[in-house]
Protein backbone atom coordinates (compact mmCIF):
# COMPACT_ATOMS: atom_id res chain seq x y z
CA UNK A 1 0.00 0.00 0.00
CA UNK A 2 1.22 3.53 -0.80
CA UNK A 3 0.19 7.02 0.17
CA UNK A 4 -1.15 8.87 -2.87
CA UNK A 5 -2.27 12.16 -1.34
CA UNK A 6 -2.28 14.11 1.93
CA UNK A 7 -4.78 16.96 2.22
CA UNK A 8 -5.22 19.50 5.03
CA UNK A 9 -8.42 21.23 6.19
CA UNK A 10 -8.22 24.13 8.64
CA UNK A 11 -11.36 24.58 10.73
CA UNK A 12 -12.58 27.22 13.15
CA UNK A 13 -15.21 25.93 15.61
CA UNK A 14 -16.58 27.96 18.53
CA UNK A 15 -16.89 26.58 22.01
CA UNK A 16 -20.28 26.64 23.72
CA UNK A 17 -20.47 29.80 25.84
CA UNK A 18 -20.72 27.89 29.13
CA UNK A 19 -17.69 25.75 28.21
CA UNK A 20 -15.26 28.48 27.17
CA UNK A 21 -11.91 27.97 28.85
CA UNK A 22 -9.92 30.33 31.03
CA UNK A 23 -6.53 29.27 32.41
CA UNK A 24 -3.08 30.58 33.25
CA UNK A 25 -2.48 30.47 29.49
CA UNK A 26 -5.37 32.82 28.66
CA UNK A 27 -8.83 32.42 27.14
CA UNK A 28 -9.98 29.85 24.59
CA UNK A 29 -13.26 30.69 22.85
CA UNK A 30 -12.76 29.28 19.34
CA UNK A 31 -10.83 26.19 18.28
CA UNK A 32 -8.66 26.77 15.21
CA UNK A 33 -7.52 23.25 14.40
CA UNK A 34 -6.27 21.33 11.35
CA UNK A 35 -7.78 18.14 9.96
CA UNK A 36 -5.77 15.82 7.72
CA UNK A 37 -6.87 13.18 5.21
CA UNK A 38 -4.38 10.58 3.97
CA UNK A 39 -5.38 8.70 0.80
CA UNK A 40 -3.86 5.45 -0.49
CA UNK A 41 -3.71 3.43 -3.69
CA UNK A 42 -5.74 0.71 -1.93
CA UNK A 43 -8.76 3.01 -1.71
CA UNK A 44 -8.48 3.26 2.08
CA UNK A 45 -8.39 6.76 3.54
CA UNK A 46 -7.39 7.80 7.05
CA UNK A 47 -8.13 10.95 9.02
CA UNK A 48 -6.19 12.84 11.67
CA UNK A 49 -6.48 16.02 13.70
CA UNK A 50 -3.92 18.57 14.85
CA UNK A 51 -5.41 20.10 17.99
CA UNK A 52 -3.29 23.21 18.01
CA UNK A 53 -3.03 26.00 20.59
CA UNK A 54 -0.13 28.36 20.01
CA UNK A 55 0.06 29.38 23.67
CA UNK A 56 0.54 25.77 24.67
CA UNK A 57 2.58 23.85 22.09
CA UNK A 58 3.88 26.82 20.10
CA UNK A 59 2.25 25.55 16.92
CA UNK A 60 -0.32 27.41 14.82
CA UNK A 61 -2.88 26.10 12.37
CA UNK A 62 -1.23 28.10 9.56
CA UNK A 63 2.24 26.80 10.39
CA UNK A 64 1.04 23.21 10.71
CA UNK A 65 -0.76 23.43 7.38
CA UNK A 66 2.32 24.83 5.65
CA UNK A 67 4.56 22.20 7.23
CA UNK A 68 2.32 19.36 6.14
CA UNK A 69 1.49 20.71 2.68
CA UNK A 70 4.99 21.82 1.75
CA UNK A 71 7.29 19.39 3.56
CA UNK A 72 5.61 16.29 5.02
CA UNK A 73 3.17 15.55 2.21
CA UNK A 74 5.74 15.63 -0.63
CA UNK A 75 8.19 13.52 1.40
CA UNK A 76 5.57 10.91 2.29
CA UNK A 77 4.15 10.50 -1.21
CA UNK A 78 4.46 6.79 -2.13
CA UNK A 79 5.40 5.91 1.48
CA UNK A 80 3.85 2.86 3.11
CA UNK A 81 1.25 4.06 5.68
CA UNK A 82 1.52 0.68 7.42
CA UNK A 83 5.12 1.43 8.42
CA UNK A 84 4.54 3.89 11.26
CA UNK A 85 8.17 3.76 12.38
CA UNK A 86 9.34 4.90 8.96
CA UNK A 87 6.64 7.59 8.71
CA UNK A 88 7.66 8.97 12.10
CA UNK A 89 11.33 8.78 11.18
CA UNK A 90 10.81 10.77 7.97
CA UNK A 91 8.82 13.49 9.73
CA UNK A 92 11.34 13.73 12.57
CA UNK A 93 14.15 14.11 10.04
CA UNK A 94 12.32 16.95 8.31
CA UNK A 95 11.28 19.00 11.36
CA UNK A 96 11.95 18.99 15.07
CA UNK A 97 9.06 19.06 17.54
CA UNK A 98 5.76 20.12 15.83
CA UNK A 99 4.10 17.32 17.74
CA UNK A 100 0.50 18.05 16.81
CA UNK A 101 1.18 18.35 13.08
CA UNK A 102 3.02 15.03 13.13
CA UNK A 103 0.32 13.39 15.23
CA UNK A 104 -2.36 14.25 12.67
CA UNK A 105 -0.53 12.32 9.93
CA UNK A 106 0.39 9.44 12.24
CA UNK A 107 -3.21 9.26 13.48
CA UNK A 108 -4.47 9.04 9.90
CA UNK A 109 -2.00 6.24 9.14
CA UNK A 110 -3.13 4.35 12.24
CA UNK A 111 -6.70 4.79 11.00
CA UNK A 112 -5.68 3.23 7.68
CA UNK A 113 -3.95 0.30 9.38
CA UNK A 114 -7.02 -0.43 11.50
CA UNK A 115 -9.37 -0.21 8.53
CA UNK A 116 -7.14 -2.50 6.47
CA UNK A 117 -7.02 -5.06 9.30
CA UNK A 118 -10.73 -4.70 10.07
CA UNK A 119 -9.90 -3.91 13.71
CA UNK A 120 -10.24 -0.91 16.03
CA UNK A 121 -6.92 0.65 16.96
CA UNK A 122 -7.11 -0.52 20.57
CA UNK A 123 -6.98 -4.09 19.27
CA UNK A 124 -3.78 -3.25 17.40
CA UNK A 125 -2.32 -1.96 20.68
CA UNK A 126 -2.73 -5.37 22.27
CA UNK A 127 -6.44 -5.58 23.00
CA UNK A 128 -8.80 -3.89 25.40
CA UNK A 129 -7.36 -3.37 28.88
CA UNK A 130 -10.64 -1.82 30.06
CA UNK A 131 -14.14 -0.92 28.92
CA UNK A 132 -14.72 1.16 25.79
CA UNK A 133 -16.76 3.47 28.01
CA UNK A 134 -14.34 5.75 29.85
CA UNK A 135 -15.23 7.81 32.91
CA UNK A 136 -13.68 11.29 32.81
CA UNK A 137 -13.14 14.27 35.03
CA UNK A 138 -14.34 17.70 33.94
CA UNK A 139 -11.81 20.45 33.32
CA UNK A 140 -13.27 23.74 34.51
CA UNK A 141 -11.77 27.12 33.71
CA UNK A 142 -10.32 29.64 36.15
CA UNK A 143 -13.68 31.33 36.52
CA UNK A 144 -14.74 34.02 38.99
CA UNK A 145 -15.87 32.57 42.31
CA UNK A 146 -19.63 32.80 41.74
CA UNK A 147 -19.42 31.16 38.33
CA UNK A 148 -16.99 28.48 39.55
CA UNK A 149 -19.29 27.60 42.44
CA UNK A 150 -22.38 27.41 40.25
CA UNK A 151 -20.63 25.47 37.50
CA UNK A 152 -19.20 22.90 39.91
CA UNK A 153 -22.65 22.19 41.29
CA UNK A 154 -24.03 21.78 37.77
CA UNK A 155 -21.27 19.30 36.93
CA UNK A 156 -21.84 16.99 39.89
CA UNK A 157 -25.55 17.06 39.07
CA UNK A 158 -24.54 15.74 35.61
CA UNK A 159 -22.70 12.85 37.25
CA UNK A 160 -19.10 14.05 37.40
CA UNK A 161 -17.27 12.89 40.51
CA UNK A 162 -13.92 14.59 39.76
CA UNK A 163 -13.70 18.31 38.99
CA UNK A 164 -10.46 19.84 37.71
CA UNK A 165 -10.11 23.53 38.54
CA UNK A 166 -7.68 25.73 36.64
CA UNK A 167 -5.30 27.68 38.89
CA UNK A 168 -2.01 29.52 38.41
CA UNK A 169 -3.70 32.92 38.12
CA UNK A 170 -2.51 34.23 41.51
CA UNK A 171 -2.49 32.38 44.82
CA UNK A 172 -5.20 34.40 46.56
CA UNK A 173 -7.62 34.14 43.62
CA UNK A 174 -6.79 30.45 43.14
CA UNK A 175 -7.45 29.56 46.77
CA UNK A 176 -10.72 31.48 46.77
CA UNK A 177 -11.87 29.74 43.58
CA UNK A 178 -10.95 26.23 44.72
CA UNK A 179 -12.49 26.80 48.14
CA UNK A 180 -15.72 27.93 46.49
CA UNK A 181 -15.79 24.76 44.40
CA UNK A 182 -15.15 22.55 47.41
CA UNK A 183 -17.84 24.27 49.46
CA UNK A 184 -20.26 24.07 46.55
CA UNK A 185 -19.94 20.31 45.97
CA UNK A 186 -19.16 19.13 49.49
CA UNK A 187 -16.63 16.57 50.74
CA UNK A 188 -17.71 13.51 48.74
CA UNK A 189 -16.34 14.55 45.33
CA UNK A 190 -12.74 14.83 44.19
CA UNK A 191 -11.21 18.21 43.38
CA UNK A 192 -7.94 18.38 41.42
CA UNK A 193 -6.07 21.52 40.32
CA UNK A 194 -4.10 22.41 37.19
CA UNK A 195 -1.71 25.37 37.07
CA UNK A 196 -0.52 25.00 33.44
CA UNK A 197 2.93 26.23 34.58
CA UNK A 198 1.25 29.30 36.06
CA UNK A 199 3.35 29.37 39.24
CA UNK A 200 6.79 30.79 38.51
CA UNK A 201 8.75 28.92 41.18
CA UNK A 202 8.53 25.79 43.26
CA UNK A 203 8.16 27.94 46.37
CA UNK A 204 5.12 29.69 44.92
CA UNK A 205 3.50 26.39 43.95
CA UNK A 206 4.22 24.93 47.39
CA UNK A 207 2.69 27.99 49.07
CA UNK A 208 -0.45 27.61 46.95
CA UNK A 209 -0.69 23.93 47.85
CA UNK A 210 -0.21 24.66 51.54
CA UNK A 211 -2.99 27.24 51.49
CA UNK A 212 -5.31 24.62 49.96
CA UNK A 213 -4.28 21.84 52.34
CA UNK A 214 -7.66 21.80 54.09
CA UNK A 215 -9.56 21.48 50.78
CA UNK A 216 -8.71 17.80 50.20
CA UNK A 217 -7.00 18.21 46.81
CA UNK A 218 -6.60 14.94 44.93
CA UNK A 219 -3.92 15.98 42.40
CA UNK A 220 -1.73 18.98 41.50
CA UNK A 221 -1.19 19.13 37.74
CA UNK A 222 1.83 20.93 36.28
CA UNK A 223 2.48 23.42 39.10
CA UNK A 224 5.87 24.67 37.83
CA UNK A 225 7.33 26.04 34.57
CA UNK A 226 8.38 23.96 31.58
CA UNK A 227 11.81 22.36 31.47
CA UNK A 228 12.40 22.74 35.23
CA UNK A 229 12.25 19.12 36.36
CA UNK A 230 14.04 19.96 39.60
CA UNK A 231 11.30 22.44 40.54
CA UNK A 232 8.57 19.90 39.82
CA UNK A 233 10.38 17.35 41.96
CA UNK A 234 10.75 19.91 44.74
CA UNK A 235 7.00 20.47 44.78
CA UNK A 236 6.35 16.74 44.81
CA UNK A 237 8.61 16.26 47.84
CA UNK A 238 7.04 19.15 49.73
CA UNK A 239 3.30 18.46 49.41
CA UNK A 240 1.15 15.58 50.56
CA UNK A 241 -0.93 14.92 47.44
CA UNK A 242 0.09 13.56 44.01
CA UNK A 243 1.76 15.65 41.30
CA UNK A 244 1.08 15.27 37.58
CA UNK A 245 3.50 16.24 34.80
CA UNK A 246 1.81 17.56 31.67
CA UNK A 247 3.10 20.72 29.96
CA UNK A 248 6.66 19.64 30.82
CA UNK A 249 6.41 16.30 28.98
CA UNK A 250 5.95 16.20 25.19
CA UNK A 251 8.16 13.28 24.22
CA UNK A 252 9.98 10.21 25.48
CA UNK A 253 13.14 12.10 26.43
CA UNK A 254 11.15 14.50 28.59
CA UNK A 255 9.22 11.62 30.14
CA UNK A 256 12.54 10.05 31.08
CA UNK A 257 13.62 13.35 32.67
CA UNK A 258 10.47 13.32 34.78
CA UNK A 259 11.23 9.76 35.86
CA UNK A 260 14.96 10.38 36.44
CA UNK A 261 14.18 13.35 38.68
CA UNK A 262 11.37 11.59 40.60
CA UNK A 263 9.41 14.66 39.56
CA UNK A 264 5.87 13.27 39.42
CA UNK A 265 3.46 10.57 40.48
CA UNK A 266 1.66 10.51 37.14
CA UNK A 267 2.34 11.67 33.57
CA UNK A 268 -0.38 13.16 31.37
CA UNK A 269 -0.10 11.45 27.99
CA UNK A 270 -2.09 11.96 24.81
CA UNK A 271 -1.42 11.33 21.14
CA UNK A 272 -1.50 14.97 20.02
CA UNK A 273 1.24 16.32 22.22
CA UNK A 274 3.37 13.19 21.89
CA UNK A 275 3.42 13.23 18.08
CA UNK A 276 1.06 10.29 17.60
CA UNK A 277 -0.38 7.11 19.08
CA UNK A 278 2.81 5.06 18.69
CA UNK A 279 5.00 7.60 20.48
CA UNK A 280 2.40 8.13 23.18
CA UNK A 281 2.18 4.39 23.80
CA UNK A 282 5.97 4.22 24.11
CA UNK A 283 5.86 6.84 26.88
CA UNK A 284 3.12 4.87 28.64
CA UNK A 285 5.22 1.68 28.50
CA UNK A 286 8.45 3.34 29.69
CA UNK A 287 6.56 4.97 32.56
CA UNK A 288 5.09 1.60 33.51
CA UNK A 289 8.56 0.05 33.61
CA UNK A 290 9.56 2.81 36.05
CA UNK A 291 6.47 2.38 38.21
CA UNK A 292 4.98 5.75 37.18
CA UNK A 293 1.28 5.95 36.34
CA UNK A 294 -0.09 7.65 33.24
CA UNK A 295 -3.43 9.25 32.50
CA UNK A 296 -5.01 11.02 29.55
CA UNK A 297 -4.82 14.79 29.15
CA UNK A 298 -6.73 17.09 26.83
CA UNK A 299 -6.33 20.03 24.49
CA UNK A 300 -10.11 20.26 23.87
CA UNK A 301 -9.96 17.85 20.95
CA UNK A 302 -12.68 17.25 18.37
CA UNK A 303 -14.03 13.74 17.70
CA UNK A 304 -11.09 12.55 15.57
CA UNK A 305 -8.33 13.16 18.10
CA UNK A 306 -10.68 12.23 20.96
CA UNK A 307 -11.16 8.84 19.32
CA UNK A 308 -7.37 8.40 19.18
CA UNK A 309 -7.18 9.28 22.89
CA UNK A 310 -9.89 6.74 23.72
CA UNK A 311 -8.12 3.98 21.80
CA UNK A 312 -4.89 4.71 23.69
CA UNK A 313 -6.72 4.53 27.03
CA UNK A 314 -8.65 1.37 26.20
CA UNK A 315 -5.58 -0.38 24.77
CA UNK A 316 -3.03 0.54 27.47
CA UNK A 317 -3.01 -1.00 30.93
CA UNK A 318 -0.89 1.80 32.42
CA UNK A 319 -3.39 4.52 31.53
CA UNK A 320 -4.56 4.68 35.13
CA UNK A 321 -7.84 6.51 34.56
CA UNK A 322 -9.49 4.64 37.42
CA UNK A 323 -7.17 6.29 39.95
CA UNK A 324 -6.43 9.47 37.97
CA UNK A 325 -9.41 10.26 35.73
CA UNK A 326 -8.49 12.02 32.51
CA UNK A 327 -10.07 14.52 30.13
CA UNK A 328 -11.68 13.36 26.88
CA UNK A 329 -14.62 15.75 26.90
CA UNK A 330 -13.40 18.06 24.13
CA UNK A 331 -16.12 17.27 21.55
CA UNK A 332 -18.81 18.26 24.05
CA UNK A 333 -17.20 21.68 24.59
CA UNK A 334 -17.83 22.66 20.95
CA UNK A 335 -20.95 23.99 19.27
CA UNK A 336 -20.82 21.40 16.45
CA UNK A 337 -19.49 17.88 15.96
CA UNK A 338 -17.54 17.16 12.77
CA UNK A 339 -18.31 13.44 12.38
CA UNK A 340 -21.44 11.62 11.23
CA UNK A 341 -21.73 9.38 14.28
CA UNK A 342 -20.08 11.29 17.15
CA UNK A 343 -18.44 9.56 20.07
CA UNK A 344 -21.12 8.95 22.68
CA UNK A 345 -20.73 11.36 25.58
CA UNK A 346 -23.14 10.84 28.46
CA UNK A 347 -22.46 12.87 31.58
CA UNK A 348 -18.91 12.00 32.69
CA UNK A 349 -18.42 9.13 30.22
CA UNK A 350 -17.28 8.83 26.63
CA UNK A 351 -17.56 5.64 24.58
CA UNK A 352 -15.31 4.84 21.65
CA UNK A 353 -16.54 2.79 18.70
CA UNK A 354 -15.46 -0.80 18.09
CA UNK A 355 -15.42 -0.18 14.33
CA UNK A 356 -12.14 -0.51 12.37
CA UNK A 357 -9.48 2.16 12.69
CA UNK A 358 -10.39 5.24 14.69
CA UNK A 359 -14.06 4.37 14.18
CA UNK A 360 -15.10 7.88 13.09
CA UNK A 361 -16.52 9.04 9.76
CA UNK A 362 -15.90 12.72 9.08
CA UNK A 363 -18.81 14.80 7.83
CA UNK A 364 -16.97 16.81 5.18
CA UNK A 365 -19.99 19.07 4.60
CA UNK A 366 -19.71 20.30 8.18
CA UNK A 367 -15.95 20.68 7.79
CA UNK A 368 -16.57 22.81 4.71
CA UNK A 369 -19.05 25.03 6.59
CA UNK A 370 -16.53 25.67 9.36
CA UNK A 371 -13.47 25.84 7.14
CA UNK A 372 -10.81 28.48 7.51
CA UNK A 373 -8.74 29.77 10.38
Amino acid sequence: MKITRITTFPVSIPLKPEYRMVSALGKHDVSKYLLVRVETDAGIDGVGEATIMSRWSGETVWGAQALIDRLFAPALLDADPMDIDAIDGQMDAIAKDNWFAKSAIEMACQDIIGKDAGKPIYELLGGAARSRTIKCRFSMGAYPVERASRRAKELVEKGFTTIKVKVGTGIAADVERVRAVRESIGPDYEVVIDANCGYHTAAEAIEAANQMRDLNIGLFEQPTPRNDYHALAEVRRAIDFPVMADDICFDLAQARECIRNDACDVISVYPGKMGGIRKARRVVDVAEEAGVACSIGSNLELDIASAAMCHLVVGSQNMNIERFPGDIMGPDYHEVRIVKEPLVIAGPTITVSDQPGLGVDVDWDIVERYSGA
